[in-house]
C-alpha cells in the first residue's frame, strides 16, 4: 500500500504557537552566528512576545471566535457522549443503593407508595 503524501510540509503541520516559538529560536540563533559591530536596537516585537509567554500572573481571555456551527456539532457530540455515561452512572447507583438496602436495612426511614384511583 502506498504511503498518503501530504501537501503540508512538517512546519505547517505544526501548532501556531509551536511555530512561532521555533522560528523565534531560529531568529536567536541567527543574531548569535552574526557578528556585532556596534550596539544594535532590540526587537521591540520580540521582548514584548517574550514578556508575555513568561507572564507568572497567568493569563485572561477576553474572546473567543468559534464559528457557531463547529460548537454546534461539538456539543451535539458532547451530548451523545454523555449518554452511555449517564447510563453507566444510573446503574452504579441502582447498584450501591440495592447493596445498602440489603446490607443496612435500618438506613431506610420511610417507604412510600403511590397508589392510583379513579376519580369519583
Amino acid at each position: 500500500m502506498a504511503e498518503p503524501r501530504f501537501s503540508m510540509t512538517a512546519d505547517e503541520d505544526l501548532p501556531r504557537t509551536f511555530r512561532r516559538e521555533k522560528e523565534a529560536r531560529e531568529r536567536e540563533a541567527q543574531e548569535r552566528d552574526q557578528p556585532t559591530h556596534g550596539a544594535s536596537a532590540p526587537n521591540d516585537d520580540y521582548e514584548y512576545v517574550e514578556e508575555i509567554a513568561y507572564d507568572p500572573e497567568g493569563v485572561t481571555v477576553t474572546r473567543l471566535d468559534v464559528p457557531f456551527f463547529h460548537l454546534m456539532l461539538f456539543f451535539i457530540k458532547a451530548v451523545f457522549a454523555a449518554i452511555p455515561a449517564i447510563i453507566i452512572l444510573v446503574g452504579v447507583c441502582i447498584l450501591i443503593g440495592e447493596t445498602l438496602q440489603s446490607q443496612l436495612p435500618w438506613l431506610r426511614q420511610f417507604e412510600f407508595e403511590l397508589i392510583m384511583r379513579p376519580p369519583s
